[in-house]
């Protein structure tokens, strides 16, 4: 499903990454949340860099109110927000940021149970959590803060470097359980995911395993190993010359893992993942990542928001391995 950012604001109508656990297998319990609470009480950065050419700085100093703004959700996200949280102390200096992970339905559940200021998401909110926010009297807001390229890894030793959606679709489900099914080594295929309550797992299972038809019963195969963070699974990956996993670009070290070029079939060319991939779309595996709030946002969380696909924001977003925001958010290249 190609990524829409043609409203970069859709007001809805109807803990950081560490290695956790040893993984478990798909048909056990729920997803274990990994979160990691963090209160940035350093002292302000310097914001001289910050506050040439441009005047949201300025902006968000003057509409700061001296409270704690709560950020709590994917762990995709985690990362770049505790990074845009840091950077934002030097700008406005009597605002804190407290960021947390645990996954985009624990931010989600936690905005619409009224404990959190923004909810982090890599994936569009449900229909049963838009109608449960609107029940308790919310009017949600979606904002599109960055694009992610997810990127599908495996072990450098493994000969495979390229995979259609349709390959990876049946690795992911099953169909496929030998590397030699798709031009591989005769060797059994360990599968390694996110846990359930990723928005990063429901976005590949709905994209990837069921190719994005709605209708598609597909699910991810029994044997799956569900890790609870996106570290996990590079570090999976990374040990098992006979994995094969999937993660945000921007916790992608090529040095360890290799990247997989990803076809969409047919003619269509292997693209690799890259910033320029999924930012110009050739990239078939590309996502928006969101930010939402309970209502419409006013003083400190605005101006946040603000900051945050702002020219200085979107640039954090770059120097972490994500993709900008392709023309900011008012229509002009940050």
């Amino acid at each position: 499903m190609p990524f829409d950012l043609q409203s970069p604001v859709r007001t809805i109508q109807a803990a950081a990454d560490v290695p956790g656990p040893r993984p478990r297998r798909a048909p056990v319990g729920r997803a274990v949340a990994v979160a990691l609470a963090v209160v940035l009480s350093a002292a302000a950065l310097s914001t001289a860099g910050c506050r040439s050419g441009s005047g949201d700085a300025a902006d968000a100093q003057a509409a700061g109110t001296g409270r704690a703004i709560q950020n709590k959700g994917s762990d995709t996200l985690v990362n770049l927000a505790l990074a845009w949280a840091e950077a934002y102390r030097g700008v406005a200096p009597d605002v804190s940021i407290a960021v947390t992970g645990g996954g985009s339905g624990t931010g989600i559940a936690a905005l619409v149970n009224g404990t959190v200021d923004i909810a982090n998401a890599s994936r569009e909110m449900k229909d049963e959590e838009m109608a449960e926010a609107r029940a308790k009297g919310m009017d949600p807001q979606e904002f599109v803060v960055a694009i992610d390229a997810l990127a599908v890894v495996v072990h450098p030793s493994n000969p495979v470097d390229r995979l259609t959606v349709d390959q990876l679709a049946d690795l992911f489900s099953g169909r496929a359980t030998n590397w030699r099914d798709v031009g591989g080594r005769d060797a059994p295929v360990v599968l390694v995911s996110r846990e359930t309550n990723s928005g990063t797992h429901v976005y590949f299972l709905e994209e990837v395993v069921r190719k994005g038809d709605a209708d598609n019963p597909d699910i991810f195969a029994p044997q799956t190993l569900l890790m609870p963070s996106s570290v996990g699974i590079t570090s999976e990956v990374q040990r098992n010359p006979n994995a094969i996993g999937y993660d945000g670009l921007g916790y992608v070290n090529p040095a360890h893992e290799k990247l997989v070029a990803v076809g969409r079939g047919g003619s269509a060319p292997y693209v690799v993942p890259s910033v320029a991939s999924g930012a110009d779309g050739s990239y078939p595996i590309a996502r928006n990542l969101y930010m939402y709030t309970a209502h419409p946002p006013t003083g400190a969380i605005a101006a946040y928001l603000d900051w945050v696909r702002g020219p200085h924001g979107q640039r954090i977003v770059a120097d972490l391995g994500f993709v900008p925001l392709p023309n900011g958010p008012d229509g002009a290249a940050p």
